[in-house]
């Protein structure tokens, strides 16, 4: 199902849609980079193409992220590595 979003960013309110599994996943990314999710958004914003959409850009990001194979776990675990 397609819902749609609010956040703030930027001190501006804006709004999206996207599937329940695609906001999931996206909640799941913030919490493993130990980032609120309106953060993460914010970030994902900034990142894109003046020519896309941000509910493309948000799901472009979280197909990227699981394109890369890193699971949550494993990004905490890489986080807490000493350097």
């Amino acid at each position: 199902m397609i819902r749609k979003h609010s956040a703030t960013l930027h001190g501006h309110r804006t709004s999206f849609s996207l599937e329940d599994e695609f906001w999931t996943e996206l909640k799941s990314i913030a919490a493993s980079r130990g980032i609120p999710l309106a953060a993460l958004i914010s970030e994902i914003d900034d990142g894109r193409s003046p020519a896309s959409n941000l509910s493309s850009a948000l799901r472009l990001h979280v197909l990227r992220w699981l394109k890369s194979g890193i699971s949550a776990s494993e990004q905490r675990a890489s986080e807490s590595l000493p350097e």
